[in-house]
């Protein structure tokens, strides 16, 4: 039985799995989903990935729109700044369990909606990163 999944976007990183296997010949890094062999995440431990950062990504923008409401001193590429460090901290401490590339997608996809908030209310655009 196969589960249709929303579309992902192109840009979401696919990684290859992640593992070592010792020895001199190269080797496949595969494993058993069901009834298959696979190298990689199947649909849907990729969409449940996806889903994920989709949501921290609504989280985050919803975060930096609450921060500039209380704070008009610190610019928004300050505030974004400041949160893309901290969730990258979080990823390489092992706090979230988002990959580097991940994190990535998910700020850019937040400037991205920043970005159509701020046209959207005729605001100028915003510095690029």
């Amino acid at each position: 039985m196969t589960t249709n999944y929303p579309a992902i976007p192109d840009d979401f990183p696919r990684e290859p799995a992640k593992g070592a296997v010792g020895g001199y010949q190269p080797k496949v890094l595969l494993r058993r989903a069901g009834d298959r062999l696979i190298s990689g995440l199947t649909d849907e431990e990729l969409f449940k990935r996806y889903e994920a950062c989709e949501d921290l990504v609504q989280q985050l923008a919803s975060y930096v729109r609450r921060q500039r409401a209380e704070s008009q001193s610190q610019s928004l590429f300050d505030t974004l700044s400041r949160i893309e460090i901290d969730a990258t901290r979080k990823v390489t401490s092992g706090q979230w369990d988002i990959s580097p590339a991940e994190i990535t997608w998910t700020m850019k996809r937040v400037r991205e909606l920043l970005a159509e908030k701020l046209k959207a209310d005729g605001t100028p655009g915003m510095p690029e990163t």
